[in-house]
């Protein structure tokens, strides 16, 4: 099983509080979490040139991956090695409208 952890705890919070304001999105991150788990390439790659450059200030990815959650939305990620250990970063999660406008499609 691999290590899965939210970019900030600012994140972590807004995941809690969508149990309550988005029950159904808030199931589908988790059943996405559940699987990031036990396979963290389940998600797809994003090619490193379309990676935006917010990402690569603002938590220095060298990788990045999306997986697809219920209604259009997307949740963001990253992979990272610590010693022998894989960690799963979620960075974000937005609606499809909101990943266009991200990633300039």
């Amino acid at each position: 099983m691999h290590h899965i952890y939210f970019a900030d705890d600012g994140l972590r919070e807004d995941f809690h509080k969508l149990k309550e304001l988005d029950p159904v999105l808030s199931k589908s991150i988790g059943n996405a979490i559940q699987k990031l788990r036990l396979d963290p390439t389940y998600g797809i790659p994003i090619p490193k040139n379309l990676i935006p450059d917010e990402y690569l200030r603002k938590y220095g990815v060298d990788n990045l991956w999306k997986y697809n959650l219920c209604r259009g939305w997307r949740l963001i990620y990253t992979m990272k090695k610590e010693n022998v250990l894989l960690l799963v970063v979620l960075l974000e999660w937005f609606d499809h409208k909101n990943y266009e406008r991200r990633f300039g499609y």
